[in-house]
């Protein structure tokens, strides 16, 4: 058989689905399955049981109340059937005719006439008509791209295409598995006998290995990568541990043992000479800033420069302004680079960034602008990364390599830095998160990195007592703010829209502002939300910051990097709208002091069954490694991680939260694949990652 050629229009629409080669087509595994193998006598048939029956039009009409529809009767020897159709074109009507017989397949339901299936897909039989032998599959598609094509494009694919096993048999005996070839055979083309539920919920052995194969795929990926990174050149930045000694002997607090510990693992990957890529994770108020604060100056006594980049400018801010208290009495003065700075400073912080005058440059995206170059780039820290688009950390990542790399495009740099191991100095990167990521999450997504977890919280700090109200208890709350601002402690009120919905019909931040000011006219209320412009910003933050604000109004712009120790109240206006994560960043905004702190959380009823299950996590849980646990299973790891800005490559077939038994053994056989079966490796990243591998290093 040969290849069926494909117009470069088809092309177009396969490339929306990721299919760049007719190998792809193979790994484009049905949704779901329709089973056309079987007749169901209409007697038999049940409300909610999606079947396929065969009858004989014996009426058609087109009512108008109380909307056109196109409504035939189909009977065979033993039942009616109702066929309604919404949306329908004459050639429908005629194929619908009295007197046709029809096959149709749909879901059946109770409706105005009796059984009834709505937009059924039916066509004309006769008595001699086969049935199909085998489930009809129903593939993830898009717009003009229509099923039968699909079919008869993946048909050809199996046809033409050599299946090969990327596994050993010596592993595939080992592990229990089926083939690939039968495996994509049988998905693609399931017999009768195979139940479609077996098939969708993914349970059955052929699902499996394509499961087992994708985690495979996943993990040898980041294995070679981290080989890579062991021969690529980076600077050795030896402890010498001058600066980093009268730092901490300067600080009015003690370092906590998992401080100490995760900046000891940080100091001696800084040492080496090829690339340090560690993730450091925290929860909320562990102390990252100060680990961060460390590991800069050890580069800076090295006589490297060090870039810090934060996803908004209020976080950045906060670092800067805490690192420039920290490093000044040090006679290290930070430079500040955001979009909003005048053009002015702009060049003036360009050109000490530029000329090494600065070994310290801290700001937003505006640091990993083409005009923006490092003299000599040792260390970046990037804080909150899952935040940054791809390219976004891949650009700040080159700023320290030669300057022909440097230069050139972002995606052709990629490939750069996966595939050459000469191409200049690159500088190590320390990356931050206050979003704790769960042992399954770290164990795919994040394995070619060395992870450093900080696992207590300082001393002083109290856990903060939540509580859930409901909105009909507004007017206690409010009380509940007054009597802690006028005690002297303050208060924040997180809204989450800023202008009026019509869809949501939400307390805004500015309606809220205005209705406080109102109530409270002996307290000083100021407000914070994204549309404000970012000295107005600063300006409203340094004023809570110093207590001449009282009672700070604002968006979740504060969900990070905000730190007021005598903020001891949150109220989250609307809680039963945010995520996990954010709630639990947001209740950190408080118990940075040692007064006892109070979130409460105002939801409004009735609450969706999901919204109810969020709010029971954070009500009952102040520890952020279990409610990210919790919202993995909730959101999935693509939400969690912030896959749509990150560009993170997700898992398309296995489920980390579910499949963490094949997760651990695609661990422990991807090393036995590199170490003895080299070419199976690689044909098996060929099959999985051609097109996608880039994104997993970054």
């Amino acid at each position: 058989m040969q290849p069926t050629k494909i117009s470069p229009a088809t092309l177009s629409k396969l490339a929306k689905l990721g299919i760049h080669h007719r190998a792809d087509l193979l790994l484009h595994l049905p949704l779901r399955y329709e089973d056309e193998t079987h007749l169901a006598p209409i007697a038999t048939v049940q409300a909610g049981e999606t079947v396929q029956v065969q009858g004989v039009i014996t009426h058609s009409e087109i009512a108008f109340r109380p909307r056109r529809t196109l409504v035939c009767r189909m009977e065979d020897s033993g039942g009616e059937l109702y066929l309604r159709f919404l949306n329908f074109y004459p050639s429908q009507q005629k194929q619908l005719a009295v007197g046709k017989q029809i096959r149709a397949i749909g879901e059946a339901r109770m409706g105005y006439y009796g059984m009834e299936m709505v937009h059924p897909k039916c066509r004309a039989v006769d008595d001699d008509t086969p049935l199909q032998q085998s489930l009809t599959p129903v593939y993830p598609t898009t717009a003009g791209l229509a099923q039968p094509i699909l079919r008869k494009l993946i048909v050809n694919a199996l046809e033409t295409l050599p299946l090969p096993d990327t596994l050993p048999d010596v592993l595939l005996q080992k592990l229990q598995l089926a083939g690939f070839a039968g495996s994509i055979r049988l998905l693609h083309s399931p017999t009768p006998d195979i139940s479609a539920n077996f098939l969708e919920e993914r349970s059955h052995a052929a699902w499996r290995r394509i499961k087992f194969d994708e985690l495979l795929a996943q993990q040898l990926s980041m294995r070679v990568h981290h080989r890579e990174r062991g021969k690529r050149i980076a600077p050795g930045l030896a402890a010498h541990g001058k600066l980093t000694a009268r730092l901490t002997k300067a600080l009015p607090f003690a370092l906590t043992e998992a401080q100490q510990r995760v900046f000891a693992e940080i100091s001696r990957d800084l040492a080496q000479p090829h690339p340090m890529q560690r993730l450091l994770l925290g929860d909320v108020g562990s102390g990252k800033t100060i680990v961060a604060a460390l590991a800069a100056l050890q580069a800076i006594e090295n006589g490297y420069q060090v870039a810090l980049m934060a996803p908004t400018e209020i976080l950045a801010e906060q670092h800067y302004l805490k690192l420039r208290d920290w490093l000044e009495p040090l006679g290290l003065a930070p430079v500040w680079l955001s979009g909003s700075l005048k053009k002015n400073e702009k060049l003036l912080a360009a050109e000490q960034i530029a000329s090494g005058k600065t070994l310290l440059a801290i700001g937003t995206h505006a640091l990993f602008q083409e005009k923006i170059e490092f003299h000599k780039l040792g260390l970046a820290i990037v804080d909150e990364q899952h935040k940054f688009g791809v390219q976004q950390r891949l650009a700040l990542h080159n700023k320290g390599k030669n300057k022909e790399i440097g230069s050139e495009s972002s995606e052709h740099a990629t490939r750069q830095i996966d595939n050459a191991t000469d191409s200049g100095i690159i500088p190590h990167q320390l990356m931050m998160s206050a979003t704790p990521i769960p042992r399954t999450l770290a164990m795919s997504y994040y394995a070619d990195l060395d992870v450093s977890v900080i696992d207590e919280l300082p001393p002083g700090r109290t856990p903060v007592i939540t509580k859930l109200v409901s909105d009909e208890r507004r007017d206690e709350v409010i009380a509940r703010v007054r009597a802690a601002c006028i005690a002297g402690q303050q208060a924040y009120w997180v809204c989450p829209l800023i202008d009026e919905s019509e869809t949501l019909q939400l307390q805004t931040a500015l309606e809220t502002y205005q209705m406080l000011s109102v109530t409270f006219p002996e307290l000083r209320v100021g407000l914070v939300h994204g549309k404000l412009d970012n000295a107005e910003k600063a300006r409203v933050m340094a004023a809570f910051k110093s207590g001449e604000l009282q009672l700070l109004v604002a968006t979740t712009v504060i969900e990070v990097g905000v730190d007021v120790p005598n903020a001891s109240l949150m109220v989250i206006d609307h809680a039963e709208r945010m995520g996990l994560a954010q709630l639990h960043q947001l209740r950190g905004r408080v118990g940075r002091g040692a007064a006892q702190s109070l979130c409460i959380l105002l939801y409004q009823q009735p609450l969706s069954e999901l919204a109810r299950a969020r709010l029971k996590i954070i009500y009952e849980s102040t520890d952020g490694f279990a409610i990210a646990q919790h919202d993995l299973r909730l959101r999935g790891p693509g939400e969690l991680l912030g896959a749509r800005q990150s560009g993170v490559a997700m898992l398309r077939f296995a489920d980390i939260s579910e499949d963490e038994g094949l997760l651990n053994q695609a661990r422990q056989v991807a090393d036995e694949l590199l170490r003895d079966f080299p070419e199976a490796a690689r044909a098996h990243l060929q099959r999985w990652m051609a097109n996608k591998h880039d994104y997993l290093h970054v």
